[in-house]
């Protein structure tokens, strides 16, 4: 194997796939060769010298939502029904778009949690998230996420359960909560539901929440590299992907077109 095949096939590559993609599947015929090498099995790596498609990316393509129409998502979810197991549906749908929200968490992250990861520290409600990559990531509740997840784990009887999963699947159209944990696909049709009954035309997924958090985050004050630590970024260049505040000055500029 010579280089000269390596970038034969990223070459071919790029015409059937995206340039992203591609960086990816370069970068690992990379790693594998660094262990071919390592293991003695081939003496260099052929792709360390072949180069990958440019691409650059300087704002996220993540759809967000403005702080009114997070609020309005939030405040439309039923919590108050008369019959307990509509309430507690309720209840766990406002608490993990909460969560999702005002943690910047990702939605993998949130649907492994048990009930053990909710928990108190300096008479604060803290979370534990479970990232990728076997990260584990500690932030402290704010005051409106701390009151949803204790109505939500109250109503939901799962207090005496630690090892339990946080947030639970329910037992088909009956409302009643089960021991199995919801998965990604799970939390995006709570998400696309709730977002249709609030009237949200956005397309909206998981990670909108992680973005429009950190927007407002930073809108009203807040610090890069601070939002990065609370993201769990590596880079504070990624951090900035899901920074949208020019979106707001674009439309502003916008409307000056007096026609």
């Amino acid at each position: 194997m010579q280089p000269i095949h390596v970038a034969a096939y990223i070459e071919e590559l790029q015409q059937r796939i995206a340039a992203p993609s591609v960086k990816v599947k370069l970068a690992a015929i990379r790693m594998l060769f660094d262990w071919l090498v390592l293991g003695q099995i081939v003496p260099t790596n052929p792709a360390s010298v072949v180069r990958g498609p440019k691409h650059v990316v300087k704002k996220g393509k993540t759809p967000i939502l403005s702080a009114d129409e997070a609020r309005t998502l939030l405040d439309s979810i039923a919590t108050q029904h008369r019959h307990a197991s509509p309430r507690i549906v309720g209840l766990r749908d406002r608490a993990i778009i909460a969560l999702l929200t005002y943690t910047f968490s990702r939605g993998g992250a949130a649907v492994k949690m048990r009930v053990e990861d909710v928990y108190t520290q300096s008479r604060r409600t803290w979370v534990r998230l479970h990232e990728k990559g076997g990260k584990r990531h500690e932030m402290p509740c704010h005051h409106k996420l701390e009151t949803f997840l204790e109505e939500y784990i109250a109503a939901a009887g799962i207090t005496d359960d630690p090892k339990g999963w946080l947030f639970r699947t329910t037992e088909g159209n009956s409302g009643y909560l089960t021991d199995r944990p919801m998965n990604r696909t799970d939390l995006y049709r709570v998400i696309r539901r709730r977002a249709d009954d609030a009237g949200i035309t956005t397309k909206i997924g998981c990670h909108t929440f992680r973005a429009t958090g950190i927007t407002e985050y930073l809108r009203n004050g807040g610090k890069l590299e601070i939002a990065q630590q609370m993201a769990n970024h590596e880079s504070a260049r990624t951090t900035g992907l899901y920074d949208r505040r020019d979106d707001q000055l674009t439309l502003d500029e916008v409307e000056r077109i007096l026609i």
